[in-house]
């Protein structure tokens, strides 16, 4: 009979190599500890914006910092926009896969004044293009922002180089990470 592994034992899976998306140079991986205190500083930069009626998450990357926005700035009516541009690490062709729901586009005027738009990260600022042409009144915000991006935005809390990828807590594992250089081993 095969022996189950211990819980303080090394895990044995395969050595993988971290895929990184065509022009990528630089890794930036976010906890959840990390990815929480951020989205928590997000909702207190919020505070002092609004007030907000409702949240519409991009999802997926929205998802999370959208409910923590929500719990901390007291808004309970949240919604999601489905927007599809990644396969892996390659950014492709744009594709609404859910709409933003016709009672919250209504909501201002018919333009989503009012409106909290939230997602983790504006990269190129496609998707939020696409989710501010839905929602033209809404303020948008986001936890990470990179320069193509930034533009598209009102409020965000941490900018990264084009050039970085970062590394969600919800795409990682606990593991070991080797030093930037390997003299410090």
């Amino acid at each position: 009979m095969a022996r189950e592994p211990q819980f303080d034992e090394p895990s044995r899976l395969p050595e993988q190599k971290v895929p990184l998306p065509a022009g990528a140079e630089k890794i930036f991986p976010v906890s959840w500890d990390q990815f929480h205190r951020d989205s928590r500083a997000l909702a207190w930069r919020l505070s002092g914006s609004g007030p907000f009626e409702a949240i519409v998450c991009i999802t997926r990357g929205g998802l999370v910092p959208a409910a923590i926005v929500a719990r901390e700035l007291g808004i309970k009516l949240i919604e999601t926009v489905c927007v599809s541009s990644y396969t892996g690490t390659s950014q492709g062709e744009l594709t609404v896969l859910k709409d933003v729901a016709a009672a919250i586009v209504a909501r201002g005027g018919g333009e989503g004044a009012g409106v909290l738009i939230v997602d983790d990260l504006v990269d190129t600022g496609q998707t939020a293009k696409i989710v501010r042409g839905l929602l033209p009144r809404a303020h948008f915000a986001t936890v990470y922002a990179k320069p193509m991006g930034r533009p598209m935005v009102d409020t965000f809390i941490t900018e990264v180089s084009q050039d970085t990828w970062i590394y969600f807590p919800w795409d990682t594992g606990l593991a070991f990470q080797p030093p930037i250089r390997e003299a410090g081993l």
